[in-house]
C-alpha cells in the first residue's frame, strides 16, 4: 500500500474511534477467557484500549498488558478502571513483563500485525515465556479467504446504510502472505480512509510456530462457546499449552 506506514496503524485517530463499533462478542471473550484463567493473573497482548482487559478485570482476573502504541493505551487510561492494567510499552514479540501467568491472550486477529513469519514465531515464543507450567496460550483469528480472491484483489461492501457506505479493499501478495487492506466509508460528512497490513496464516501455520515455541495445541474451536471448529467456522480459537515429553 503505496505510502502506508504499519507503525501509525495504530495512531491518536485510531484511538479515538476504536471502541465506536463494538464487535458484539465482548461478553463471550471475557467469559471464555476467565474460564481458563481460573482465578489465575492474565497477560493480554497488544491490550490497546483495553476492550477485553477491562472487562476481563472486572470478572476478577488480574489482567497486565503489552502494548506498541501509547495512543491505544491513554485512550484505555481514560475509562473507568483503565489504570488498574499495569501495560509494558513495546514490541509483543519482544518484550517482557518478567512475571509467568497462568493466561496469556492474543484476540482479534492481532497477531497478523506481526508482518513477518520469524516475528510471529517469536511472538509464540514470547507467550510461551510469560506462561507458568501449566498456563495457556490463546489465540484468536479469522480464517484467511484473502488467498482465494481471483487476482488476490477485492472490493467488500461492509456496511450499508442510507447516508453512508462502507468498503474494505483489500490486495494481497501470496509471497509475503501479507494483505493489504483499506476500510473506506463514503458518507454525507465526506470521505474516510482506515488502512491496515496484515500477515495472514493458517491454523496449522500457527501449530507448527506453537512447536518450535515449545508448545503445542490443546483445543481448537470456531467460536467462544466452544463450537466445533469445521471447514465452514471464519475464525479459530486456538488454545496452546506446553508440551510434555
Amino acid at each position: 500500500m503505496k505510502g502506508f506506514d504499519p507503525r501509525t496503524s495504530f495512531g491518536y485517530e485510531t484511538s479515538q474511534n476504536y471502541d465506536a463499533h463494538p464487535l458484539g462478542d465482548e461478553e463471550d471473550t471475557v467469559g471464555f477467557l476467565a474460564g481458563l484463567a481460573d482465578g489465575g493473573d492474565a497477560l493480554e497482548f497488544a491490550v490497546g484500549t483495553g476492550r477485553i482487559a477491562l472487562p476481563l478485570r472486572e470478572a476478577g482476573v488480574r489482567v497486565d498488558g503489552v502494548e506498541l502504541s501509547q495512543d491505544m493505551v491513554d485512550r484505555m487510561r481514560e475509562k473507568p478502571g483503565g489504570d488498574r492494567i499495569e501495560v509494558i510499552m513495546g514490541d509483543m514479540s519482544q518484550v517482557t513483563t518478567g512475571r509467568a501467568y497462568g493466561l496469556v491472550y492474543l484476540v482479534f486477529n492481532t497477531i497478523g500485525n506481526l508482518l513477518t513469519q520469524d516475528d510471529q514465531v517469536r511472538c509464540f515464543e514470547n507467550a510461551a515465556r510469560h506462561l507458568t507450567d501449566d498456563g495457556v496460550f490463546v489465540i484468536e483469528c479469522r480464517v484467511p479467504t484473502a488467498p482465494a480472491r481471483p487476482d488476490h484483489r477485492y472490493v467488500d461492501v461492509e456496511r450499508l446504510d442510507v447516508d453512508g457506505v462502507g468498503l474494505g479493499v483489500g490486495r494481497y501478495d501470496p509471497v509475503t502472505q501479507v494483505l493489504d487492506l483499506n476500510h473506506i466509508r463514503l458518507g454525507a460528512d465526506g470521505l474516510a480512509f482506515n488502512p491496515i497490513r496484515l500477515r495472514l496464516a493458517y491454523p496449522p501455520e500457527f501449530d507448527l510456530m506453537a512447536r518450535i515455541a515449545g508448545l503445542r495445541l490443546r483445543d481448537r474451536w470456531g467460536g467462544w462457546h466452544g463450537e466445533p471448529y469445521t471447514a465452514a467456522s471464519g475464525r479459530h480459537i486456538s488454545v496452546y499449552e506446553r508440551a510434555r515429553d
